[in-house]
């Protein structure tokens, strides 16, 4: 039975013209792949195949409400954007590393920043000393921007930014980087994290009180709504929050938690969700629990698009697709047989694309040790590919579609999301979950149950707890380190630009943002025209402090 009788007869689940404008749009994809032994399998196993595995909840690839994936072809049709997380020191020290891993076949960016950028401090600051370029790439004004991207099509290539207190400064630098080389900002595609209220629970990079820091986030949707097509406003990460230490179920939970409450933001600021939720994009973590962490993430679609269906009526099909870049387990890794982590994130990276991954970034092995060095990141990269191309996972639609176990699996994960989504409910909503502390409170308990297991040996932690090698230690000659004039540079750089630029423009321009800021207009205009007249990242956040306040924890003070 050929691939179109077979869906047809299927209960008429995937619409006849629907698949025709499928297989139109794909003339070269192939109705049966041949496996390395010659034999003929369809590139979509169905219900009908296996009538004694058909469940009524799965529905087919590309239709509502996506358990099987978003996209009827999935891989098919293009394999997951391969984006290595990368930064650190000066902008011409990154760009370097960007251009290599262009050139070894990366098909995406990912920029990692250093605390101060994250923070709102130029690299001039008291507390900047010592964190320069450290975890990141330092940028402090669009001049940096321009040096991390040098020799970059940024409207060939999709670029991930990994920000949020200050993502509205960064977004700003980079559609000024877009202007500034001559072509339509509209062509830029990636994605900006712009996730605050994860900050506060999990990763603690936040600088203004909840609600400031959410009518930025609100404004950050608005405006690339209105300006930036292809790029998404937003990341809704659930990747801090299992590093943090919660199980999978919490992770699934308090992530799409901070998405409703970023929807209904949206839509109290006057945004049709049909215009706004179809650029919303999710970012989840990747374990070593093979078949868990699949189940996850099909639970996770199919929770998103009840949600967005039910809740808050989207009509748009796209509106419902839980789209989600992955990263592999940074808290799984380990610095004892540091090569061991290999195999771990070969696990990790299968099961997000088994999951139906969109994006995917595989940590180097030597991560547990410091920076990335170029042959653990190659590894890393190279780990993708031959999962892309010699595995054969990518040749047929949801291959695991129909175990019993998984699909079992999938229903228990989505029961509990769903017991965790109304409790927080009937707290008022996920702002006041996060303030009560109950989130933090449920992460910091599952960390610790965590490793209380493997402390007393009850989960095995290869070459930590079981399988020890005394004499595997690294030496330290194989580690990456950074520059050590890397900082005293960067800040010459930045005192040399605070000396030229003209004074003027740039103090009128801060002078805007803080009228804006007292009232309720989008502030990524007047953060705009501030970055184009070279104020820094400092300058602006300075501004934002003293008209918001800063959040200790406890309140603002």
């Amino acid at each position: 039975m050929s691939l179109k009788e077979t869906i047809t007869d299927a209960k008429g689940r995937w619409e006849q013209e629907e698949l025709e404008t499928v297989l139109k749009k794909h003339p070269e994809r192939q109705e049966v792949f041949t496996t390395d032994s010659g034999l003929d399998v369809p590139r979509l196993s169905t219900p009908a195949d296996r009538p004694d595995t058909y469940l009524e909840s799965e529905g087919f690839p590309g239709q509502y409400p996506y358990l099987r994936g978003v996209q009827p072809t999935m891989y098919r049709g293009r394999l997951w954007t391969m984006r290595q997380y990368a930064g650190f020191g000066t902008a011409d020290e990154s760009n370097q590393r960007y251009r290599y891993l262009l050139e070894q076949g990366q098909t995406g960016l990912s920029v990692a920043f250093d605390l101060p950028t994250q923070m709102g401090y130029d690299s001039d600051h008291d507390l900047a000393r010592g964190e320069v370029g450290r975890v990141g790439v330092a940028i402090d004004s669009l001049e940096d921007m321009e040096r991390l991207f040098d020799r970059i099509p940024l409207d060939k290539v999709s670029v991930s930014m990994t920000i949020n207190s200050t993502a509205s400064v960064l977004l700003a630098m980079y559609v000024a980087l877009a202007r500034k080389r001559g072509f339509e900002p509209g062509k830029l595609a990636g994605t900006l994290q712009n996730d605050i209220l994860k900050e506060y629970v999990a990763r603690g990079t936040y600088i203004f009180p909840p609600e400031p820091s959410l009518r930025l986030v609100t404004d950050i949707i608005s405006y690339c709504t209105d300006n930036l097509p292809k790029f998404n406003p937003i990341s809704i990460s659930g990747y801090h929050i299992r590093e943090a230490g919660s199980t999978a179920v919490q992770e699934v939970a308090f992530t799409l938690a901070d998405a409703i409450c970023y929807v209904e933001r949206a839509v109290a600021a006057g945004l049709d969700v049909d215009n706004f939720a179809r650029r919303l994009s999710f970012f989840f973590a990747s374990h070593n629990d093979f078949l868990e962490e699949i189940a996850k993430f099909r639970a996770a679609r199919r929770v998103w698009a009840k949600l967005m269906k039910e809740r808050f009526g989207a009509k748009h099909p796209k509106s419902c697709m839980l789209r989600f870049h992955t990263q592999t387990g940074g808290v799984t890794l380990t610095a004892q047989q540091e090569k061991n982590n290999i195999i771990r994130v070969t696990l990790q990276a299968m099961a997000a694309v088994l999951g139906g991954a969109q994006s995917l970034h595989t940590n180097s092995f030597d991560e547990a040790l410091g920076l990335p060095t170029e042959e653990a990141v190659t590894i890393a990269l190279r780990t993708q590919q031959i999962i892309g191309f010699e595995s054969g996972v990518t040749r047929t639609v949801d291959p695991l579609g129909g175990s019993y176990y998984l699909e079992q699996l999938t229903d228990r994960i989505e029961e509990q999301v769903w017991e965790y989504l109304k409790s927080i409910d009937d707290m008022g909503g996920m702002l006041k979950a996060v303030e009560s502390g109950y989130v933090k409170s449920e992460i910091v308990d599952s960390s610790y149950d965590h490793q209380l297991k493997v402390e007393d040996g009850s989960r095995v932690v290869v070459g930590v707890n079981r399988f020890q090698d005394e004499d595997s230690e690294v030496s330290r000659d194989e580690v990456f380190t950074l520059d050590p004039a890397g900082e005293s540079q960067q800040v010459k750089r930045l005192t040399d630009l605070k000396n030229r630029r003209n004074g003027t423009r740039v103090n009128e321009s801060l002078e805007c943002l803080r009228t804006a800021a007292r009232g309720d207009g989008n502030l990524v205009p007047p953060i705009l025209e501030a970055v184009e007249n070279l104020a820094t990242i400092g300058e602006i956040c300075g501004v934002l402090r003293e008209e918001f306040g800063i959040y200790s924890g406890t309140g603002s003070v």
